[in-house]
C-alpha cells in the first residue's frame, strides 16, 4: 500500500448513520485529519444563538460566519471544537444546537463561507471529511466517497443511546427530530443530502462500528493500491 500518498476521503450520510464515529476512527487508523463539517455548522449556530442573531436571516448569519473562527483539534475519540478560542465540544452536541445547526446550514450564503474554509483545510489531502454534501459539493473530486445510511428507527435509537436517555418521551422526540432533519436535508435548495453518483453506499443498519470501519478501510486500501 502506498502509505505516503494522501487521499481526500468524503463520508456523507443522514443523521445517526454513524458517519462522525466512522470518520473519527478511520482518520485515527490512517493517521489522517478528521474534518467534521457538522461541528463547524453547529459552532456557528451556537454563536448565533448566543448573540441573538436570527437563525433564518441568511445574510446576518453569513456576516457572523465571516467574523467567526472555528478550529478542530483532533483528539482520541473525535475533535475538540474551538469557537473563537473557546472549547464548545460538548455544548454543540445538545439538542437545541443540533436543531439550530440544521436551520443555519440550509442557507446558501452561509454554506459558501464554510465550504470555502473546509476546502482550504482539506486541500493537501490526508483528510477524512464527513458531512452531508462532502462528496457532492465540498470535494466533488474526492479520491474516495462513502455514503452511509441506515433505517430511520435504527438511526434514532443510536441517538437515544448517545444522549443517555432511553425514556419513551425521549425516543419519540428523537424520532421526530430525525424525521424532520431528514426532510430538511434532502429537500433544501443548497446542496441537498444525496449520494454522489460515484460514492460507495453502505447500509449500516445491521452492522457494528468495527464492521463498517473495516469495510471503509478496505475500500481506501484498494484505492491506494490501484494508485488511482
Amino acid at each position: 500500500m502506498n502509505a505516503t500518498r494522501k487521499l481526500i476521503i468524503a463520508i456523507d450520510g443522514p443523521a445517526g448513520s454513524g458517519k462522525s464515529t466512522i470518520a473519527a476512527r478511520l482518520a485515527r487508523k490512517l493517521g489522517y485529519i478528521n474534518l467534521e463539517s457538522g461541528a463547524m455548522y453547529r459552532a456557528l449556530a451556537l454563536k448565533a444563538m448566543e448573540q441573538n442573531v436570527p437563525l433564518d436571516d441568511a445574510e446576518a448569519v453569513r456576516q457572523l460566519a465571516e467574523r467567526t473562527t472555528i478550529m478542530l483539534e483532533p483528539q482520541g475519540d473525535g475533535n475538540r471544537v474551538l469557537l473563537d478560542g473557546r472549547d464548545v465540544s460538548q455544548r454543540i452536541r445538545q439538542p437545541d444546537v443540533t436543531t439550530a445547526a440544521s436551520r443555519v446550514s440550509a442557507h446558501p450564503p452561509v454554506r459558501r463561507v464554510l465550504v470555502a474554509r473546509q476546502r482550504e483545510l482539506g486541500a493537501d489531502g490526508g483528510v477524512v471529511m464527513e458531512g452531508r454534501d462532502i462528496g457532492t459539493a465540498v470535494f466533488p473530486h474526492a479520491n474516495v466517497k462513502i455514503f452511509l445510511d441506515a433505517d430511520p428507527e435504527v438511526r434514532a435509537e443510536r441517538r437515544v443511546l448517545q444522549n443517555g436517555d432511553s425514556s419513551a418521551d425521549e425516543r419519540q422526540r428523537v424520532q421526530a427530530e430525525i424525521a424532520a432533519r431528514d426532510q430538511r436535508d434532502r429537500t433544501r435548495v443548497a446542496s441537498p443530502l444525496v449520494a454522489a453518483s460515484d460514492a460507495v453506499i453502505l447500509d449500516t443498519t445491521h452492522k457494528s462500528i468495527d464492521e463498517v470501519v473495516a469495510e471503509v478501510e478496505d475500500i481506501v486500501k484498494r484505492k491506494l493500491n490501484r494508485g488511482a
